[in-house]
């Protein structure tokens, strides 16, 4: 696939996946919203589906949508490290636009808040108890889970007597959205599981510098490189077990 292809399929997946994800924690945390106090484990449906709506529409590049996840398929092997910087780039343009989008829908909501300031945490990931690096930890093994399975999982093989083995290719895009839902249930307390940089710092750059939100608050940059260096940290040692597994097996 060309460079414009890649670039291309990557901002509208991304895209989605960030228009319906903080779409969702809009819906949640925002007054006069129909899913207004809807709870923690609503926010993690909608991310896990978004994930598969925004996969699904950028089959045609592989579907990454996550810095992390590109960077552990190129240690792999398994993405040209040339097209490592087209996809980070489409995945980054595709969440900020995906973040103007949830503003936008979400327009009037935003001007009723009665907490202004308050209102990053429905673009961008924050924790509950501020650790810088215990919140490294908790995205390394995060994102640690998803790149692993992403990696590991098995995939469709010719079988025994030609007939096929469809491991997890069968769930298609729907395999790493309940991965991503019990990444979100299960280790998501802490830190609101970013496992994702594009999905973090994409927003927060559009909520700083684009968005008219007002009374609101700054982009808590002294936060934000957890949620880019752990994903990214935790994606690179998946893929090292994943070289060090098929040098042992």
């Amino acid at each position: 696939m060309s460079a414009l292809g890649i670039f291309i399929w990557e901002l509208l997946g991304t895209g989605t996946l960030i228009l319906l994800g903080t779409g969702v924690v809009a819906n949640v945390v925002l007054r006069k919203n129909l899913g207004n106090n809807a709870g923690f484990l609503f926010v993690t449906f909608g991310w896990a589906f978004g994930v598969f709506t925004g996969a699904s529409i950028a089959a045609p590049s592989g579907a990454h949508l996550n810095p992390a996840v590109t960077l552990g398929l190129a240690i792999a092997g398994k993405t040209p490290w040339e097209d490592v910087p087209i996809y980070v780039a489409g995945q980054m343009v595709g969440a900020i636009i995906g973040a103007v989008l949830c503003w936008a829908t979400y327009k009037l909501q935003f001007d009723d808040h009665p907490e202004p300031e308050n209102t990053l945490g429905v673009f961008s990931t924050g924790p509950q108890i501020r650790s810088y690096g215990w919140n490294l930890v908790t995205e390394i093994i995060g994102t640690f889970v998803l790149v692993a399975w992403i990696l590991l999982s098995p995939t469709a093989t010719a079988g025994e007597a030609g007939v096929p083995e469809f491991g997890n290719s069968a769930l298609g895009y729907a395999g790493v959205s309940f991965v991503v839902l019990v990444i979100g249930i299960s280790l998501g307390g802490p830190t609101g599981y970013a496992i994702n940089p594009a999905r973090d710092l994409g927003p927060r750059i559009a909520y700083a510098l684009l968005l008219p939100i007002r009374g609101k608050r700054d982009g808590d940059w002294g936060y934000s490189w957890v949620p880019v260096v752990g994903p990214l940290a935790g994606g690179a040692l998946a893929a090292l077990l994943y070289l060090a597994v098929h040098n042992l097996t």
